[in-house]
């Protein structure tokens, strides 16, 4: 009985700590998830469902920071925090199976909406009793947990409930409004009583998910061609759309990650935490966001480019998908620096005129060929790539120092 009371109990983590395979376990129902939100935008593009693919993958966002930031102060390998872990999975397996139709429930059966509002308050609930149950000695935190669950959970879920009842822009409006008032309760309730325990765990945390969603690009692409004949202009567009998710990735992870984290570790106490907070928590979502948007354009490319009886090889893309291409690299670009700018104070200007320059490029997009523009888009990428790669400084020595 004793052993098993040593196995079940939670485990707290050291400054070295590592990602366990636990978390990485973890991970894989995230791919899916964020495959779903591809898919939510995919089956029918317009300005509202990319707003509501947004709203949905924001929610999806808290519910996988609420346990990287759980899994930094105990292990996730743990007997009971994995038992967490496992159950969370597979309620947001749930969660994934109804984004499709969170906005338009067509199927029948089950309601998706109620269904998905259910299952993220779950994860919600889940997070703040795990929390609670591993700082028995820490009044700080735990006054802080009462706080988040005053400000931060209890009044989203009522809005996500509300809106579950509805359907169409009311819906799409009251979930909106939940994510607002969700990720601003962070804010009132303060940094006092979270920790960083190791700042090499939490970096790397978020570089997986960084990957996760551009893998997802990768396969929105595959899945574009699925069921049609190999062409040289299909192996073209996807070498073009391999090569910008190569230089989305070399931004994050050779510009942006390392002095980031170098960053973090210099910190210590509360300035840690909101570093974390802001840094990782806030403006990791756009880095991931953007992924998103560019790889429904991504998909649509190749599905037009391989569907020849359909498309022509002159044809453009058409409407939000057109600015979904580009735009979602400038929300990347722009998100990166944000980042830039709130880990060494520089004023990343090649990023920053980049990101808008992108966001306002969608019409353009509207009028050359859709193999041409994510060619274009690739190139001009790893362009910029390599042009901030050349103004940044020393990055490492100059965060250390700022």
């Amino acid at each position: 009985m004793a052993w098993n009371r040593e196995r079940a109990r939670l485990v707290a983590t050291a400054d070295d700590h590592k990602v366990t395979p636990a978390e990485l376990f973890f991970d894989l129902v995230f791919v899916y998830a964020i495959t779903q939100v591809t898919a939510l935008m995919a089956a029918a593009p317009s300005p509202v469902r990319v707003v509501g693919g947004m709203v949905v993958l924001a929610l999806l966002w808290w519910c996988w920071c609420c346990f990287a930031w759980l899994g930094n102060v105990v292990r996730a390998d743990s007997g009971a925090l994995f038992a967490v872990l496992v159950t969370v999975m597979a309620v947001v397996l749930i969660v994934s199976l109804a984004v499709p139709e969170v906005f338009a429930d067509t199927r029948g059966g089950l309601s998706e909406p109620l269904l998905f509002v259910l299952c993220y308050g779950a994860v919600r609930v889940l997070h703040l009793a795990s929390y609670w149950i591993s700082s028995p000695g820490d009044p700080a935190l735990r006054a802080t947990l009462r706080r988040t669950a005053l400000v931060s959970v209890a009044p989203p879920l009522v809005l996500l409930l509300i809106g579950s009842a509805y359907s169409g822009r009311v819906q799409l409006l009251l979930w909106l409004g939940a994510v607002v008032v969700d990720y601003g309760g962070i804010y009132v309730t303060g940094s006092s009583g979270w920790r960083v325990t190791s700042p090499g765990h939490f970096a790397e945390r978020h570089g997986l998910i960084v990957i996760i969603a551009l893998g997802e690009s990768i396969v929105a692409m595959g899945v574009g061609v699925s069921g049609f004949p190999l062409t040289f202009a299909v192996l073209g567009a996807s070498a073009a759309g391999l090569l910008l998710s190569a230089g989305l990735w070399r931004l994050y992870f050779r510009r942006l990650g390392e002095a980031a984290e170098h960053r973090l570790t210099s910190l210590d106490g509360d300035d840690r935490t909101r570093f974390a907070r802001d840094v990782y928590t806030f403006l990791h979502l756009p880095l991931v966001a953007g992924v998103v948007l560019c790889a429904l354009g991504m998909k649509k490319v190749l599905q037009q480019v391989a569907d020849t009886g359909h498309y022509g090889l002159a044809e453009p893309l058409h409407g939000v998908v057109a600015w979904s291409l580009t735009g979602g690299v400038g929300v990347f670009l722009l998100g990166s620096a944000a980042i830039v700018l709130r880990t060494s104070g520089r004023r990343p200007t090649a990023l920053a005129a980049g990101g808008v320059c992108c966001l306002a490029a969608g019409p353009l997009v509207g009028l050359v060929p859709a193999l041409l523009a994510l060619a274009v888009l690739a190139t001009v990428v790893a362009a910029l790539v390599g042009l901030h790669g050349r103004r940044a400084a020393a990055p490492v020595g100059a965060v250390e120092a700022a």
